[in-house]
């Protein structure tokens, strides 16, 4: 695979969507079109991050992303260390402040971080000297879920730019909403969020989207329907009557389907809450979702960015 120029991105980390140009954003996604070529392969492994530490820090649980980040960094023949929240000094009362600067003394190259509070990872960035990528903080940005959700539109249809993307569900507490829009506005898609009104934010105005609260009008001729958890977790409060009216009006069903395009294809960042959000035979429509290829497209992207931003801190260490 041939190694991007550090030069050609400009940012020392992976903070969010925002803020990222559109040839950006390209070479992300074009750089990740080469690992998936290459994770295909029998021999998957490589060296170009050999001799580089990665320690993955994650304050919320997670599968997915935490997995792909990990196999990413070995797949590019990284130290890769998987730091436990639930046992570490955090627990014991440490500011994230303080572990940021413990971590830092240990000379890292690479962090990967998962915070349940907005603008956590921003703020860990300013007081490391190696490269950060957020891998969600709070219902701010999840800049790689963004990118992988791209990279499978563009493998399937060739294009972002001019393609109608339903975002349907939690709007309101949700990261992977925020980055998608960001990114698919940057490429010249046009987004439509579908949700009922105590699930949308109050700043939606200044998103540059189309908001809808009836399934049928808000999925009418998409090209690409994008479900999104329930995230009760995250909520304080009577947001929704039931979980099963939920599903009656805003899951995903072939019947709501029926107003998109006919061969619109189907998402979901995962975990899926089947029944709720999503139909089980939609989401299994071997046709139309694109559900698994995520996953797949997950650890190419995050071997991209892996690779990218220690091109660039090595660049910035003078080639050390």
């Amino acid at each position: 695979m041939t190694v991007v120029p550090a030069s050609h991105f400009q940012h020392r980390h992976l903070l969010g969507i925002e803020g990222l140009s559109p040839p950006e954003i390209t070479l992300l996604l074009d750089h990740a079109e080469a690992c998936v070529e290459q994770n295909r392969r029998v021999d998957k492994k490589q060296s170009l991050l050999r001799g580089l530490t990665q320690i993955n820090l994650f304050f919320e649980d997670s599968t997915r992303t935490r997995t792909s980040f990990e196999l990413a960094g070995k797949r590019l023949g990284a130290d890769v260390i998987n730091m436990s929240v639930s046992t570490s000094a955090v627990k014991k009362g440490e500011t994230l402040i303080d572990t940021a600067m413990t971590l830092n003394a240990m000379r890292p190259d690479v962090l990967v971080v998962r915070h349940g509070a907005s603008g956590a990872v921003q703020l860990l960035a300013q007081k490391v000297d190696c490269a950060v990528i957020n891998a969600g903080d709070g219902a701010h940005e999840h800049p790689t879920q963004a990118l992988l959700d791209a990279l499978t539109i563009r493998r399937r249809l060739g294009r972002l730019g001019g393609l109608v993307v339903a975002i349907c569900g939690d709007i309101l507490h949700s990261r992977v909403a925020r980055s998608n829009i960001c990114l698919l506005n940057a490429m010249g898609a046009q987004v439509r969020l579908i949700a009922p009104p105590t699930l949308i934010p109050s700043f939606v105005e200044r998103l540059g989207v189309e908001v809808h609260h009836d399934m049928r009008s808000g999925l009418k001729d998409a090209d690409i329907v994008m479900m999104l958890r329930l995230q009760l977790e995250r909520m304080q409060g009577a947001f929704v009557p039931s979980t099963r009216e939920y599903f009656h009006f805003y899951g995903l069903d072939y019947d709501k389907l029926s107003v998109a395009k006919p061969d619109a294809l189907i998402m979901h960042p995962g975990p899926m809450n089947r029944g709720i959000e999503i139909d089980s035979e939609v989401a299994d429509d071997i046709h139309r979702s694109v559900i698994r290829e995520q996953v797949e497209m997950g650890v190419a992207v995050r071997m991209a960015v892996l690779e990218i931003l220690t091109g660039r801190l090595r660049n910035d260490r003078g080639g050390e």
